[in-house]
């Protein structure tokens, strides 16, 4: 029996709905509020005190003081293994690179003497960062969250991340080391929807912590409980993104190495039972040598019950299409989190894509450099959501602010339209505030 299933798709109909014929991991967000709101509830009315009852309740273990004290950290990252120190410094230093590139100059206008508007950017005030604990210590997301929200010029970050039940209800020592690295002092052993509430309602001081201020804005990936979270907040905070789990498709041709796609599926089915793997190709011969290589690699690998998971499951698959041009089609409805391009002349490809929250191309950009040192950010958008949201940057940061300056004589130049419009929308009163202006 086949480990990873086969969708043909080479005698589709011109009016198929790819997006329906590729189908995810279910990710049931509706389903999990019932469960979220009283949490949410709860951490709002009695702050501190839920907080720790539902770390005893999820994480295993009771937090009295959930603020780190600033020394963890340091001791953490002063025992922090050496080489894993130099990899997070590498991947800190190109992703700062690219996050400098992201910053946008003020814009000005004039529209006329004496008439200008700036369309300036000013970063978010203060922030929280979510950083996931669960299945592995995700050390990376400290970095995707933390280096574009510094590069923006926030103010005050906080970052939250579950207490560890085997470190004594301490966050993961290689998240504080990552944390004391980039110069965050501002860290809660914190997890699951009651963080991102915590954020959100903030925490007055409590036995042994002291007062934790709201944030503007949430960002970070986690389970179905943090989403779900984010999503009942949003509108008291600013959020990121509801991300789902993660998803890797491959557009490939005959020219592909079996074994790199199947490894880089299998790095993906890696993260979650219900990590989502795809292989959308035009050769039949590739996705046989893909499924040998997959049987091979996977019985090799660390975590072979979760990986079976996922490439067994309804969200991942083979999908076999007649040439590269319907393939092209497939993944853009797909709207994949990563997408790998293996392909001759993969770059003329990667340029026709409209929908993927990052696109790698070619055999020797694999999504685990995006996890780490690209330079790109690893924070991207899942289930879909490509086709109208962007990644984690330092946009995500900022906000825009339009500055109006206009002299007397700029504003005496325009008056009548203003007057005439706010007298078609029944507005006097609008006209009436320029008017006045001219009659004294």
């Amino acid at each position: 029996m086949s480990l990873i299933r086969c969708i043909d798709l080479r005698s589709a109909a011109a009016d198929v709905d790819y997006r329906a014929a590729v189908p995810r991991a279910e990710f049931d967000i509706e389903a999990a509020t019932h469960a979220v709101q009283p949490i949410l509830d709860a951490v709002r009315d009695r702050g501190l005190e839920a907080i720790r009852e539902y770390g005893e309740r999820f994480d295993g273990v009771r937090v009295e003081d959930v603020r780190v004290p600033t020394e963890a950290m340091e001791t953490a990252l002063a025992e922090l293994d050496p080489a894993i120190r130099a990899g997070l410094e590498e991947s800190i230093r190109r992703l700062r690179a690219t996050c400098a590139n992201e910053l946008e100059a003020d814009a000005v206008t004039e529209l006329a003497s004496g008439a200008t508007v700036t369309h300036r950017k000013v970063p978010v005030q203060r922030v929280g960062l979510y950083v996931p604990g669960g299945l592995a210590p995700l050390v990376s997301s400290v970095l995707m969250n933390v280096v574009p929200a510094q590069t923006a010029g926030v103010g005050s970050i906080a970052l939250a991340s579950p207490p560890q039940k085997e470190f004594g209800g301490a966050v993961h020592p290689t998240i504080l080391a990552a944390c004391a690295l980039l110069g965050v002092r501002e860290v809660y052993a914190v997890g699951g929807a009651q963080a991102i509430a915590m954020f959100a309602y903030g925490a007055p001081a409590g036995t042994a912590t002291e007062a934790i201020a709201p944030v503007d804005m949430v960002t970070g990936p986690g389970n179905i409980y943090v989403v779900t979270a984010k999503r009942l907040l949003k509108g008291r905070v600013g959020i990121d993104s509801e991300a789902g789990p993660t998803e890797i498709a491959i557009l490939a041709d005959q020219t592909a190495d079996p074994a790199y796609v199947a490894a880089d599926l299998v790095s993906q089915a890696e993260h979650d039972p219900l990590a989502a793997a795809v292989l959308v190709t035009d050769s039949e011969a590739l996705a046989d040598d893909v499924e040998a290589e997959l049987d091979k690699q996977v019985s090799a690998t660390k975590h072979v019950e979760r990986i079976r998971t996922s490439l067994s499951g309804s969200q991942s698959g083979i999908v076999l299409v007649r040439d590269l041009e319907q393939g092209l089609a497939v993944v853009d409805a797909y709207a994949a989190e990563h997408l790998e391009i293996h392909a001759r002349d993969a770059s003329s490809y990667a340029a026709r894509v409209r929908n993927a929250g990052a696109i790698f191309v070619g055999p020797y950009a694999p999504v685990s450099l995006g996890d780490y040192c690209a330079g790109s950010n690893h924070v991207l958008p899942t289930g879909g959501c490509a086709c109208h949201s962007s990644g984690l940057s330092v946009r995500a940061f900022t906000k825009s602010v339009h500055v109006v300056d206009y002299s007397r004589e700029a504003l005496a130049e325009v008056a009548d339209h203003v007057t005439t419009l706010a007298a078609a929308e029944d507005l006097p009163g609008h006209g009436a505030a320029v008017k006045v202006r001219f009659d004294r």
